[in-house]
């Protein structure tokens, strides 16, 4: 007999396993430091990359983008379960770097904590950004590869919101 999606997630969130993995993407953008920062630190900018997208409901998204603000998502895709992600700012270095922890869950289950480095470094007239996740992934072995894949996602998602005019 053969487990359904559900009954292997309820298994998989009772075994109450960590794993703890690092990872870093480097991508370079044509655009300048103060252009990709300013990416980060906009509300509405952010929310565009990072929360929108074709089959996502954005139920709510706050930036308070300073050291010691938020940032917080409430979010699903298709029917799926509600998402947060909860996130704290830790600190900024404005154009050069963005550092933040921050909390996932999927419906009532926590699926990570994790704590991210955003180095922008110029590179030409553009800049190369690196990108590090130090994760705590819970009750699910595939969490770090999978994070890594939707990180990298995103970083798509920001390139695709830098070619658009100011």
């Amino acid at each position: 007999m053969t487990q359904t999606a559900a009954e292997k997630l309820t298994s998989v969130a009772h075994q109450h396993s960590v794993i703890h993995s690092t990872f870093s993407i480097e991508r370079t953008y044509p655009q300048s430091p103060a252009r990709v920062f300013f990416a980060h630190a906009n509300e509405a900018m952010k929310r565009r990359w990072l929360a929108e997208g074709e089959g996502w409901t954005v139920n709510k998204f706050t930036l308070d983008f300073r050291v010691g603000g938020s940032e917080i998502s409430r979010f699903r895709y298709l029917d799926g379960p509600e998402i947060t992600y909860d996130a704290i700012i830790q600190d900024i270095i404005p154009d050069q770097r963005i550092v933040f922890a921050y909390r996932m869950t999927v419906g009532p289950n926590p699926i990570s904590v994790s704590r991210s480095t955003v180095e922008l470094v110029p590179a030409g007239s553009g800049t190369r950004l690196i990108y590090t996740e130090q994760g705590a992934y819970f009750d699910d072995a595939d969490a770090p590869k999978n994070r890594e894949h939707g990180s990298r996602e995103l970083l798509e998602k920001l390139a695709e919101e830098l070619r658009q005019p100011k």
